[in-house]
């Protein structure tokens, strides 16, 4: 199948990240993990996807509510009867 890849392909490309988090909370996370049949590591690398994700999301929502709101608040002005130099001429 074309573009697909296995995990193991996909991890060769994956630089790795080093943090620290406290016993109990490694505990809690690795019993959900197995709860949902995947590991810690594919937990936290999907929660850090959906972060940048959901990141992406709004910047895009952002700009596309700024773009609407040229749309409607935007004037026509006419035609421009001034210079640049004429503004600033004393």
């Amino acid at each position: 199948m074309e573009g697909w890849e296995s995990a193991t392909e996909r991890r060769c490309f994956m630089p790795n990240i080093t943090f620290s988090l406290d016993v109990e909370t490694i505990k809690k996370v690795r019993k959900i993990a197995l709860e949902k049949d995947t590991t810690l590591t594919a937990l936290v690398r999907d929660f850090l996807s959906s972060v940048a994700k959901r990141d992406e999301q709004k910047k895009k929502t952002a700009l596309k509510k700024f773009k609407a709101s040229f749309e409607t608040l935007s004037r026509d002005m006419g035609s421009r009867k001034w210079t640049r130099e004429s503004l600033y001429e004393r």
